[in-house]
């Protein structure tokens, strides 16, 4: 059986035209091989899974794993024995290589996600083919064949909002379309969340897309610009990732937008986790993912209540393995049938909000900065093993960091304000005050970090 794209697609079909048993009997399939691959190719996971009956088909059975514990072992974690921690490193801290592909097979994707930590991930192309097969299968449900030619009638012209300097994972799969060439790269463009949004607006004007996909803090500054009739763009979608949306949220987009809404819960380590519905739950692509919603002790939590944390099993990812790693997102399953009529398991999500950050400019406007920008900064700084940055007054960012044991705190410190003010200065924020904190960064009562925070307004009122 070869897994191509086509194979995929018309797999994928065939699976929700079947039903859930179909669909279930693949994720079974699909996770007793990915658990065999991993204990033959990882020695981590060897070990990790010592014990275990020789098939594993129920995903409770496996220990759980993180961000934190993954990366400790990367060597050893990784399936391709040629790999190792410090050339992928040396890889990722060269721009110039984004989008390539790493010893000829693999794309890298660094992220510190709302954890604030550091990841270095691999992706190979089996997971770049699932991904692609689920996205279109999404665009065609969501569109329709009507919906299919007013985008063609704009030409198709997809407008990614990401972070670029960095092998972020949608900047990296955007600079590997590129240097594929073909008709895809034609109908593709990267617009930095970076950009002064005056200068966004004016570029997303001019190039009139047909979709607009991105990160949802930036897709909702882009909201209140359409609203005030300094954007004007008529895309027949747009697609928030990256960060919960409320139901008001893409209500809100919508109607400024006067388009279809469709959002996506994912990750770097599955991007192709789930899709949203017209009814605004999220369908977990089950036939190639497992998601488990937990409590502290990762013991399941009933559908209808939110869990402390959820798990998930990427079924593709094989250079790699992401086996019921903690994504620390607290989700509900949908106890009932959602009323779309999709029978894929439906899923709300808390925690991952996009804090924006509001600034006074000199004049006394606001001027907004998502909080994606924070989060790629200090992620493409070296020696960052942790950071978190809080808004303590109106012009002030208190700046907490942990580095990393290798790493000089003094010189970290440098590289991360350089940056820091270099971003507030593009933005015309040059005034704004850059503290560094004495302490570590802070987690919350149950145990997670945010990497930014928000100046409190009910603080000056008590």
């Amino acid at each position: 059986m070869t897994e191509n794209s086509t194979w995929l697609g018309r797999d994928i079909r065939r699976a929700r035209k079947e039903g859930m048993p179909a669909v279930m009997r693949r994720q079974r399939d699909r996770l007793a091989g990915m658990v065999a691959h991993a204990r033959a190719a990882s020695p981590y996971y060897r070990g990790l899974y010592r014990g275990l009956p020789e098939r594993v088909e129920d995903p409770t059975l496996l220990p759980v794993t993180d961000k934190k514990q993954l990366m400790g072992h990367f060597d050893d974690w990784v399936a391709d024995r040629a790999i190792t921690y410090e050339k992928v490193r040396a890889f990722s801290d060269d721009p110039d290589r984004i989008g390539q592909r790493f010893h000829g097979k693999y794309m890298v994707a660094t992220t510190s996600g709302t954890s604030g930590r550091r990841g270095l991930f691999l992706l190979d192309d089996r997971y770049m083919d699932v991904g692609a097969a689920l996205t279109s299968r999404a665009l065609a449900t969501w569109l329709g064949p009507a919906g299919l030619l007013r985008a063609a009638a704009h030409r198709g012209r997809f407008a990614q909002l990401v972070a670029t300097g960095g092998h972020y994972v949608g900047f990296a799969a955007y600079s590997r379309t590129l240097q594929a060439g073909g008709w895809r790269s034609k109908l593709i463009r990267a617009f930095p969340v970076h950009t002064p949004m005056a200068q966004l607006v004016a570029e997303l004007n001019d190039y009139r897309p047909a979709f607009v996909i991105g990160y949802a803090s930036t897709i909702k500054l882009l909201t209140a610009e359409q609203e005030a009739g300094r954007l004007r763009i008529d895309p027949v979608l747009v697609q928030p990732a990256g960060e919960t949306m409320t139901t008001d949220d893409t209500d809100r987009i919508a109607r400024a937008f006067r388009t279809t809404v469709r959002a996506m819960y994912s990750a770097t380590e599955c991007t192709y986790l789930s899709h949203s519905c017209a009814c605004g739950w999220y369908h977990v692509n089950t036939d190639w993912a497992v998601l488990e919603p937990v409590d502290a002790d990762h013991r399941p939590t009933p559908p209808g209540q939110f869990s402390h944390t959820v798990l998930i099993s990427n079924l593709a990812n094989r250079v790699q393995p992401f086996l019921r790693y903690d994504l620390g997102d607290s989700v509900l399953l949908r106890p009932d049938p959602c009323p779309c009529g999709n029978p894929l398991p439906a899923i709300r999500v808390r925690g991952r909000a996009g804090d924006v950050l509001t600034f006074p400019s000199r004049r006394g406007d606001p001027v907004q900065l998502a909080p994606l920008a924070f989060g790629t900064l200090f992620d493409r700084t070296p020696g960052v093993e942790l950071f978190q940055v809080e808004q303590t007054a109106p012009s002030i960012l208190r700046v907490r960091l942990l580095p990393a044991a290798d790493a000089d705190p003094d010189r970290v410190w440098q590289s991360a304000h350089l940056e820091l003010t270099r971003l507030l200065a593009d933005n015309k924020l040059d005034h704004v005050s850059v503290q560094r904190a004495e302490e570590a960064p802070r987690q919350t009562a149950g145990g997670k970090y945010r990497t930014v925070i928000p100046f409190d307004q009910s603080d000056t009122r008590r």
